[in-house]
């Protein structure tokens, strides 16, 4: 029940989002990343989005991205991929999204060379066999009903020796499971880490901006929903990560 009230807010979130956000100001909804003073150069104009950036570097910057084909699923409104594309330098990235406005937005806000953005399925990629040189998922995969058939195409749409580049949180006691679902699908795992506790600094150190931003955009009403969607301090949410009933974890995966 708590998965669906959280999957239906997050929809009408992002219709809400699409309709008062003209200007294309939110382009990142994850939780964010900080590693206590190692700030990432940023210019002044993305400070405020700056641990949703750092989370995208954390796991983009894995391994050597230039020159590669870098498919996002998941990509939402693509401040990420935007990211990576510029500072990365990937000779072609594909975003894709099951949200049409999220790709509407892509589309608008975001066209560039080398760049593409669809309305598509997670568990059902519309690519042929070994066309990317490297997936990657962003806080994304909790909300599939089959992550399962997500992690098969990801190896099926990935060339041999190809990587997979993860990050995503699920409750302690299913961290077994998600692991046994990579090694299904064929995915090695290279590396993994538990960034839980940076994910908790990163929530607590964006709060204020949230806050700010929540009360500019949200109706009174819809003020406490949209907390515990951004996991501000305090929320149940916040404090599934802080009690450590849900694990932050980074993945490095190879076909």
């Amino acid at each position: 029940m708590k998965k669906t009230i959280r999957e239906s807010f997050f929809k009408i979130w992002y219709w809400y989002i699409s309709t008062k956000d003209k200007d294309g100001e939110i382009t990142f909804m994850n939780y964010g990343h900080s590693d206590g003073n190692q700030l990432l150069p940023l210019p002044k104009h993305q400070e405020k989005d700056r641990y949703s950036i750092q989370l995208y570097h954390h796991l983009a910057s894995k391994i050597n991205l230039q020159d590669k084909n870098l498919l996002e699923v998941g990509c939402g409104r693509a401040g990420g991929l935007t990211y990576i594309k510029k500072n990365l330098l990937p000779r072609q990235v594909t975003g894709i999204d099951l949200n049409s406005k999220a790709i509407q937005f892509c589309k608008t806000f975001h066209c560039q060379e080398n760049a593409a953005y669809l309305q598509a399925d997670a568990q059902n990629l519309l690519f042929s066999d070994h066309s990317f040189d490297i997936v990657m998922n962003v806080e994304s995969s909790h909300r599939y009903p089959s992550p399962e058939l997500f992690f098969s195409e990801v190896n099926r749409v990935l060339k041999p020796g190809g990587y997979f580049l993860f990050t995503d949180f699920r409750l302690t006691d299913k961290v077994e499971a998600l692991e046994a679902q990579f090694r299904d699908a064929q995915l090695i795992t290279e590396e993994k880490k538990d960034i839980t506790e940076n994910v908790l600094e990163a929530l607590t150190l964006a709060t204020p901006g949230r806050e700010k931003l929540i009360k500019k955009i949200a109706p009174v009403f819809l003020h406490g929903l949209a907390r515990q969607f951004a996991a501000t301090t305090g929320t149940p949410t916040f404090n599934k990560f802080l009690n450590r009933d849900f694990l932050y974890l980074t993945y490095v995966l190879r076909k």
